[in-house]
């Protein structure tokens, strides 16, 4: 599993032209599931993105979580993260879950950071999505499990 976690001042989802998600302070998440992840590894991502201290504190250290600041997620489902371009010039996709897989582990991911507290919001599985969002800093991490 493979997370690309961006702090935000605000994101947003739109899918055919209509508004389907949006939040404001907190992280936009970006999510690869691969052939290999299970419950287990989606459930450590989302206890390491909830305790991941990468907002700043009255002294300008980034030293407090998303719950501490009362952020929200935006979760994109995005296969395109686990791309192999070591060989030529086409991205292959095969370390990526099929479909079905896919969407439950991300479905999972997601229902495990709501039951900690925080408000999620969700793109939409399999559509062509255009993303907005105000980056924070710019911070932005890579996590994988």
């Amino acid at each position: 599993m493979k997370i690309i976690i961006q702090r935000v001042k605000n994101a947003a989802v739109t899918v055919d032209g209509k508004k389907v998600a949006a939040i404001g302070k907190g992280f936009l998440l970006l999510a690869g599931i691969g052939k290999e992840d299970t419950e287990t590894i989606a459930e450590n991502m989302a206890l390491k993105i909830i305790k991941l201290r990468i907002f700043e504190d009255e002294n300008g250290k980034m030293n407090l979580d998303i719950r501490q600041v009362e952020g929200e997620v935006l979760s994109v489902s995005q296969f395109t993260l686990l791309g192999d371009t070591t060989k030529g010039n086409r991205p292959g996709f095969d370390k990526a879950a099929l479909p079905d897989k896919a969407k439950e582990l991300w479905e999972y991911f997601n229902e495990k950071l709501y039951a900690s507290g925080i408000p999620v919001k969700q793109g939409v599985f399999g559509a062509h999505m255009d993303v907005s969002l105000v980056n924070d800093g710019p911070v932005t991490f890579s996590l994988e499990i």
